[in-house]
This record gives C-alpha cells, sequence and structure tokens, in this order.
C-alpha cells in the first residue's frame, strides 16, 4: 500500500498527532524519540540505533541518570521561577506546564519516580518550600539570587528605621506631654508668702476722711467729702499701679539671671558641638531592643567586643554567651547601681570613666564623678544615653 498523499486528510491527521503530546509508556528518553503506539515502539527497541544507546548507557548507567535528574530539576526549577515567582503554587500545576514541552526530560529517566518524591527532595535539598495538605503537596520557590536578597535587607532595614523613628518620635511626645502636665500643675498651685513690713518705723494710716460727710451740708463738709473722694481714687490708682509694677518686676529678670541664663546656653551649645552622632564604645554593657531577632534576645544585657565602622558593633550576649552584629540603633545603654564605675559616650567628657553617684529621673539625668583625666574628681550631670556600665 502507497504511502499518503502530503494533503490528504491522513497525511494531516499524522502531522497533527505528531506535533502534540504522546503517551509517555511509548517515549524512548534515551533515543528522545516519541512512538505513536505500541507496535511502533516495539519495533524502535528492535533497531540498531536503540541497541547502540543501550550499549552507552550499560557502561556507565549513573552517569546518564545523573544528566537527566539535574536536567529536569533545572528546567522544573526555571519554569517555577519565571512562571509563577515566589509564590505558593500546587505542583502538580507546575507539572502540567511542564510536560506540555513536547521535548521535556521525562521523570521516568530521573533518579525520581513520582512528583511527590521529587517534591519532597526539593524541600529537603531548601530548593523550595514545601508543604502538605488535603488537596496535595503545595511549592513555593526561594530566590537566592544576590541582586534580590540585597533588596530585601534594603526594604527590611529601611521598614525598621520607620519603625525606630516612630517608636522615638512617640516617645517624645509622650515625654512633652508629660512636661506640659507637670509645668500646668506648678503654674496653678499658689504660692502664699509671709506679710512683711519694708522699714518698722514706717506707720500703718487709715483714711477716714468720708466719715466727716456725715456732718451737715456745709461747705467744708463738702469740700473735705470732696478731698476724701479724690484722695481715695489716687491711692485707688496708686495701688494699682504699685501692684502693676510689682507684677512686671516680677516678669522682668535681673541682669544676674540673664547672665546665668546666657552662659547656660553658651555650654550647651558648646555641648552640642562637641557631641557626635556614634556612641558605641568596647567593653560597655548594652541592652537589645530590637525584637526583629526574636524574643530570645530582646531586652537581653550584652557586652561590646567589637566596634565597626562607628556605627556597628559586635555584642556578646551575657547569658548565653551568643555573638550577634548588631546596629547602634538596634542597642541602649545601661545605668548601674551606683557606686559603679561608667563610661562616657559622648559629649565634652567622651571617653572618660566616671562613678555613678545619684540619677535624678525628673530630668532624665545623673550624677557623675570623673575618675580618669585632668579632671578627676569634678562632679557633672550627664544625661542618661550619653553613659553606659562598663563590663
Amino acid at each position: 500500500m502507497g504511502k499518503a498523499d502530503f494533503l490528504s486528510p491522513k497525511a494531516i491527521s499524522n502531522r497533527i498527532k505528531a506535533k502534540g503530546l504522546q503517551k509517555l509508556r511509548w517515549y524512548c528518553q534515551m533515543c528522545q524519540k516519541q512512538c505513536r503506539d505500541e507496535n511502533g515502539f516495539k519495533c524502535h527497541c528492535m533497531s540498531e540505533s536503540h541497541q547502540r544507546q543501550l550499549l552507552l548507557a550499560s557502561e556507565n548507567p549513573n552517569r546518564f541518570m545523573d544528566y537527566f535528574s539535574d536536567e529536569f530539576k533545572n528546567d522544573f526549577l526555571e519554569l517555577l521561577r519565571r512562571r509563577f515567582g515566589t509564590k505558593r503554587v500546587h505542583n502538580n500545576i507546575v507539572y502540567n506546564e511542564y510536560i506540555s514541552d513536547r521535548e521535556h526530560i521525562h521523570m521516568n529517566s530521573t533518579q525520581w519516580e513520582t512528583l511527590t518524591d521529587f517534591t519532597k527532595w526539593l524541600g529537603r535539598k531548601g530548593l523550595c518550600k514545601v508543604d502538605e495538605t488535603p488537596k496535595g503537596w503545595y511549592v513555593q520557590y526561594i530566590d537566592r539570587d544576590p541582586e534580590t536578597i540585597r533588596l530585601q535587607e534594603e526594604q527590611a532595614k529601611k521598614k525598621k528605621q520607620e519603625l525606630d523613628d516612630e517608636e522615638r518620635s512617640a516617645k517624645f511626645i509622650e515625654e512633652q506631654v508629660r512636661r506640659g502636665q507637670e509645668s500646668k500643675e506648678t503654674d496653678e498651685t499658689p504660692v502664699y508668702t509671709e506679710l512683711k513690713r519694708e522699714s518698722e518705723e514706717e506707720k500703718v494710716a487709715f483714711n477716714l476722711g468720708a466719715s466727716c460727710s456725715i456732718a451737715g451740708p456745709s461747705k467744708s463738709s463738702s469740700a473735705l467729702g470732696a478731698s476724701a473722694l479724690k484722695a481715695a481714687s489716687s491711692t485707688k490708682r496708686k495701688d494699682t499701679s504699685s501692684s502693676s509694677d510689682s507684677r512686671g518686676e516680677k516678669k522682668k529678670k535681673s541682669a544676674l539671671e540673664e547672665i546665668i541664663e546666657m552662659e547656660e546656653e553658651k555650654k550647651k551649645k558648646m555641648k552640642q558641638s562637641i557631641r557626635t552622632d556614634h556612641w558605641l564604645q568596647p567593653n560597655i554593657v548594652v541592652k537589645v531592643i530590637t525584637k526583629r531577632l526574636g524574643e530570645k534576645y530582646h531586652k537581653k544585657k550584652a557586652v561590646i567586643t567589637e566596634v565597626r565602622d562607628k556605627y556597628t558593633a559586635v555584642v556578646k550576649i551575657i547569658d548565653s554567651g551568643d555573638k550577634l552584629k548588631l546596629d547602634q540603633n538596634h542597642v541602649e545603654t545601661v545605668i548601674p547601681a551606683p557606686g559603679k564605675k561608667v563610661l562616657i559616650l559622648n559629649g565634652p567628657y567622651r571617653d572618660m570613666e566616671a562613678v555613678l553617684e545619684g540619677i535624678d529621673e525628673k530630668h532624665f539625668c545623673a550624677t557623675l564623678t570623673l575618675d580618669s583625666g585632668q579632671q578627676k574628681g569634678k562632679r557633672v550631670d550627664i544625661a542618661y544615653e550619653d553613659f553606659s556600665k562598663l563590663a
């Protein structure tokens, strides 16, 4: 029987079948040939080319299986990365899209017998996140590209910085509200003073001229009454003017007070000019305040063993002995008990050792006695965040 014409219906149907997917059991992976039926597969297995491929594979079967396994794994993961990214998806959906390519590597030529075994293997190797549900196995690709990891770290750092700024601003607002309430309470409380005379020789006089108007309607009495009224009005004006003057004197500051305030402002400006935005020092005790490391390290005390790039420190947890690399925004200073040694971290007395004498909770500072340098023995007031306990 002759071969069908190129444009005959049978030839067209044969070409359509050849383009599409065929049954897996009639595919030879070694020869990469797809047979359409059982008879064609049988004839292919008896062919000389197939026998040659079998002889080659029998010499080193593991090499061929490893090659096919690597190709299947790489193509599967590439499809998962490009098509679904880092989304969680059913493994069968990915496999159906993978086998839609006619030239794909078949699973029966790899080291995995089933798709479930392959999915479990991906989870054990850490290539994907896998989990089993009543509907089957789900996979999620883990992107280990250095550029992607860098972007994720930058986003996490930016988010952490925003959270730290929000917490810092919230604490600042709470402190301002508390100070405002305290100042309001102090303003509302009346101040009682003792009544004193400026000089003991001064006499207390009472003007009773208004009582003279009770006598008859004479000219002298009316004149006296008018003069009494004028005197009373003048005394009232004097009293109001004197009271306003006294209030003005209270509001006005003396020259000494103004000089003292100017000196304090100069000191503040000098301290601000000496201050720096980094304060980490080795051999001091700090407290971990970040929550990103979990509850295991949150609020734990540690000792700084090494300072890197001024803003980063390697710390050793006191309880567990674990070593961590933290930013200075992730830790805070530790205030010891009175009598313990501390190190001043910022301001004009930076890098000086001192002894803690007392704490002023109202002004958020502590009184320290310098224990080193030329000013040894001097007592200074330092803010909480500018000193920390020595290890």
